[in-house]
């Protein structure tokens, strides 16, 4: 009698600890940038694919985006889809989509 209710409170415990560590998967990580971040989802066909504008370098006579943690300039490709302007705070892509600086960071760098 005594064992099985150690059994049944310890499969209980156990279901208890599977469902928390389910729960704790589905948390947003706090340290990350709102849905502001300049993070666009962009589909083609060969799936999903996330773009994020980490920075841009524009000078008189040039200008480089760096997206996704690489440096490009205009008319080079990114995941296939073709960049078509680089501004002071944003990259305009072929496919019509605008990737922006996170404004926190475009507010900073004027000052």
């Amino acid at each position: 009698m005594l064992a099985k209710k150690i059994s049944v409170l310890l499969i209980a415990c156990l279901g208890c600890t599977l469902m928390a560590q389910l729960n704790a998967a589905q948390l947003r990580d706090p340290t990350l940038p709102g849905d502001a971040s300049g993070r666009v989802d962009v589909a083609t066909h060969s799936g999903e694919q996330n773009l994020i504008l980490n920075s841009v370098v524009k000078t008189d006579s040039s200008a480089y985006a760096v997206i996704n943690d690489q440096i490009f300039t205009v008319g080079e490709r990114v995941k296939g889809i073709k960049i078509v302007g680089i501004a002071k705070d944003s990259v305009s892509l072929a496919d019509g989509r605008k990737l922006e600086m996170f404004q926190a960071v475009t507010d900073f760098k004027g000052q």
